[in-house]
């Protein structure tokens, strides 16, 4: 069930879908205009990771750094120090694994101001495969100290995650995605770090989603509605840091979680809400995702169903347990 408050703030554009990486670009080009500090940094990819947006506005504050990751997140951190604001991109795979060290050295440890935002995450990815569909991304920035982690549900999201980040002042990793999401929210929706929004209520089973997910996790929500099941559905955009007080109060509602991520299920949401209620309100917690597998080529809804998380296999979840 959709309270009025929450209602407020979601599209009424039903079906309706845009990449949050399209967002992004777009944000970028804008914000652009307002702070001249901004500078965009991408490896050979800004097509991909809609970059060029910013870079044919701004020719002269944006740095194609060639396939080379690891040199742009050291670059990005020396800019950084001399009072610009860099926000980095490449695909989710190489900004995590390939330049790990260099993010975790260069930039998290001195605490340095750089945005970044990588894109093509998770099995969604689709028929480019295993190699490039990151999803182990969330575990690995949220391992690493000082960065804040944040994984947009909807276009409308992501511009306002990428307002948030450029005011921030700090590094943070925010996760995007290559194909159209359904847009849920409107342009009245308002993030916050730290903070998630539940969207429906109910009392059968608590369902939090970040990113991709959380059009799935309606999804099921809605398909259990027409049931009579009611659930809590929560985004948690921001994962790192993540809204304690949310999920201990659902958990304690509900007495039952489901989590549903397009990432493997250790180190990521599921993990994250995990170490939440072993200290705060121990429940049941039944993690859906890529089950520490690889990921795979194919069609990225095909995919979802095979790895066992798209809208049947969560009204499932919440079916046999409740």
């Amino acid at each position: 069930m959709i309270n009025k408050e929450i209602e407020k703030i979601l599209s009424k554009e039903e079906g309706k879908k845009i990449a949050t990486r399209e967002a992004y670009g777009n944000k970028l080009a804008e914000l652009g205009e307002v702070n001249s500090d901004i500078v965009v940094m991408d490896c050979d990819l800004s097509k991909s990771t809609k970059t060029a947006v910013f870079a044919k506005k701004f020719p002269d504050r944006f740095f194609n750094m060639g396939i080379a990751e690891s040199n742009m997140m050291s670059a990005a951190a020396g800019l950084a120090t001399m009072g610009k604001i860099p926000f980095v991109s490449t695909f989710s795979v190489f900004a995590t694994k390939r330049a790990c060290d260099q993010v975790s050295i260069s930039i998290a440890y001195p605490k340095l101001n750089v945005k970044i935002c990588a894109t093509h995450s998770g099995i969604t990815l689709g028929e480019d495969g295993a190699t490039h569909q990151a999803v182990e991304d969330v575990a690995i920035m949220r391992s690493i100290p000082n960065i804040a982690v944040f994984s947009p549900a909807d276009a409308v999201e992501a511009g306002k995650v990428i307002e948030t980040a450029a005011e921030y002042d700090g590094p943070c990793y925010v996760r995007l995605c290559r194909g159209g999401a359904p847009v849920i929210f409107n342009d009245s929706y308002k993030f916050e770090i730290g903070k998630g929004t539940k969207i429906m209520e109910g009392g059968a089973a608590t369902i939090i989603s970040a990113g991709f997910t959380t059009h799935i996790a309606l999804d099921a929500a809605r398909m259990l509605e027409d049931e009579g099941i009611e659930v809590d559905v929560i985004n948690m955009a921001s994962i790192k840091p993540i809204d304690e007080d949310l999920i201990a109060e659902s958990a304690a509602k509900t007495g039952l979680v489901i989590t549903v991520e397009d990432h493997s299920i250790i180190g990521g949401l599921g993990s994250a809400v995990c170490e939440v209620l072993s200290a705060k309100n121990p429940v049941r917690v039944i993690r859906l995702g890529v089950q520490d597998k690889f990921g795979s080529s194919g069609n990225p809804a095909e995919l979802v169903t095979a790895y066992g998380f798209d809208k049947d296999a969560v009204a499932a979840a919440v079916r046999d347990n409740i």
